[in-house]
């Protein structure tokens, strides 16, 4: 039986869109299929990605966010950097050796002005079936919501960080 791929985002401003996609990449390691895991704005390797790769998911850091992007402007090394992600993330997409296809931050480096609008729209148009392709990060362009099959919006109701000022957790949150 082959699935139809679908056009998933997880975005918004709770916690846990890329954990989600994750998640999905994990259960679609165990059910035999081939993942691709391509992740924007992260230049380190987080806990989970050695794991990932023994599971036989494939994982690219891109190499944006090279130091914090946050209200500045981009400097060409990450403009380059994102601009080769995107290239790598099209072959992936393309290259008929993935089930499935997780574009990590790809909505950030959007809203950090490392990509145009018109090219996370056109990378997802250009996806075949049946292959299924999961954005995730916040901050996700309007277009691409009424694109996608599937919209996902994590919701911050509380969080510890501003409750009890606790930092990113190494093992919870990297």
């Amino acid at each position: 039986m082959t699935l139809e791929g679908q056009f998933q985002i997880y975005t918004g401003d709770g916690k846990g869109k890329t954990t989600a996609a994750l998640g999905l990449a994990v259960r679609a390691a165990g059910a035999g299929m081939r993942v691709y895991i391509g992740q924007f704005i992260k230049d380190q390797e987080y806990h989970e990605v050695p794991l990932l790769r023994r599971l036989g998911v494939v994982v690219e850091l891109y190499g944006t966010g090279k130091g914090c992007l946050i209200g500045k402007h981009p400097a060409q090394e990450d403009l380059d950097a994102a601009a080769d992600g995107l290239k790598k993330a099209q072959a992936a997409l393309q290259s008929g050796q993935y089930d499935l296809v997780i574009l990590d931050e790809i909505n950030v480096a959007w809203q950090l002005g490392l990509l145009q609008e018109t090219q996370l729209e056109q990378l997802a148009k250009l996806r075949p079936q049946p292959v299924e392709l999961v954005y995730t990060g916040r901050g996700c362009p309007p277009a691409l919501l009424q694109l996608a099959d599937l919209v996902t919006e994590m919701q911050e109701v509380k969080h510890y960080y501003h409750t009890k000022g606790l930092l990113a957790r190494e093992g919870i949150e990297h």
